[in-house]
């Protein structure tokens, strides 16, 4: 993982990092919550329960780079098969690909495990 980021936005950036992780897993879990609770939905099940365990880990920032790729194909998939809002998903597609490249943020999981460490003398 510290291959791929130098360094973990902190600050401002880090928040706004932050931000777009919550609405993207809320988002996510909240379609596969809304699914299972019997809410009137053409959708299929197994995307939409997938994206929901990728939701937990989005809000976690854990392997943010490969779980936000797997949620741009996922919802890319959803969309081009016809089922659901297609503007929703292409918008989850899009934050899920630009949390693939730009990383979790210094509020995550990934930069306590990946991140520069500090070593005291």
């Amino acid at each position: 993982m510290q291959r791929l980021f130098s360094t973990f936005a902190n600050g401002w950036p880090g928040f706004g990092l932050l931000i777009q992780r919550l609405v993207l897993g809320i988002a996510l879990l909240y379609h596969g919550i809304a699914l299972l609770r019997g809410a009137p939905a053409v959708e299929p099940i197994v995307p939409e329960l997938i994206g929901s365990l990728l939701g937990l880990f989005i809000l976690a920032g854990l392997w943010t780079p490969a779980v936000g790729a797997l949620v741009a194909v996922l919802q890319v998939w959803i969309a081009l098969a016809g089922v659901g809002h297609e503007s929703m998903t292409i918008i989850l597609a899009a934050l899920g690909g630009t949390l693939a490249m730009i990383g979790p943020g210094a509020w995550s999981i990934d930069a306590r495990l990946f991140g520069r460490k500090y070593i005291a003398d």
